[in-house]
């Protein structure tokens, strides 16, 4: 080897070495502003859920203010686009500042045991996995996790905002049906109302025997390829049309719904649409009144 060649050898060496693995790993991580990550223990099936909880740009500034809270499913999905996408619009007051809540799954819990459980209103013989656990899930986050925000932090009590989305979407109905006060604002995402031979629609059959009044805002939205001729296995679009004309069906004065077919979708791609546009609809200062739900 010439002497030239290996001075070009070793320089080359030192150039790739440049861009090594430990190198990048001095770099410093991204984290999400004003965020933490509080574990958070269910009394009653001893389970500890990791909350991810980010405050409002002007939280430290207004001390006397209490903020409306939105609280999300699937936590380790949900919060990184929910973050993001209300950055802008909340930092040039097009949108209410809030506290966003993400509820993660489950510590030790295997691959999904622990969406699946939580998010499912009754037990599936048909499933391999563990279901049914939603009306347990549902007192977790009316008795623990309402309370630790409370506790903790300026809450608005009577401005909660639900955000799910799949399974998610599914709990959110089945909480809008059994425990209608405990949110504001539902925002339904690609719900799986296929569940367990559409058992949500029997629970609504049974709901409107004896409504409560309900006070309520609730935005449902799905991609419009989510049906059997294109890309699901379940017509869950025609789910979500059924769904939202048996509540026009309740004749509730002071429910507002909303139908969002987003044009492209599949079960996919849909949420970070669903996301930014249900919570536009339910927290966003809309220059045109009925683009948003009343307050």
């Amino acid at each position: 080897m010439s002497h030239l060649t290996a001075i070009t050898s070793l320089l080359l060496i030192m150039f790739l070495c440049s861009f090594s693995p430990s190198t990048m790993a001095n770099e410093q991580a991204f984290s999400i502003p004003r965020s933490a990550v509080i574990d958070v223990t269910d009394p009653v099936s001893k389970r500890v859920y990791p909350l991810f909880i980010k405050l409002p740009k002007t939280y430290t500034q207004n001390s006397d203010k209490k903020y409306p809270v939105i609280y999300l499913t699937d936590a380790l999905y949900a919060f990184q686009i929910v973050s993001g996408a209300t950055r802008y619009p909340m930092n040039v007051k097009k949108m209410d500042q809030a506290i966003i809540v993400g509820i993660s799954y489950a510590k030790r819990s295997k691959r999904d045991h622990s969406r699946v459980f939580d998010y499912t209103p009754i037990k599936a013989l048909s499933w391999r996995k563990e279901t049914g656990g939603a009306p347990l899930h549902m007192a977790f986050i009316e008795n623990v996790v309402f309370k630790y925000m409370a506790d903790n932090y300026r809450v608005d009590k009577s401005n909660r905002t639900f955000v799910g989305n799949s399974l998610g979407g599914l709990f959110g109905a089945y909480m809008l049906m059994t425990k209608p006060q405990l949110f504001k604002n539902y925002i339904l995402g690609s719900p799986s109302f296929w569940f367990n031979d559409q058992f949500i629609f029997r629970l609504e059959q049974q709901f409107k025997k004896n409504m409560p009044s309900i006070n309520a805002n609730v935005f449902i939205a799905i991609g419009d390829r989510e049906n059997k001729k294109q890309e699901s296995h379940y017509d869950m679009v025609q789910d979500a049309k059924t769904f939202y004309h048996n509540m026009a069906a309740w004749q509730q004065p002071n429910l507002h719904t909303k139908l969002v077919i987003i044009a492209g979708a599949n079960h996919q791609t849909a949420f970070p649409t669903t996301a930014i546009q249900g919570l536009y609809w339910a927290l966003g200062h809309c220059k045109v009144a009925s683009d948003c739900a009343p307050r």
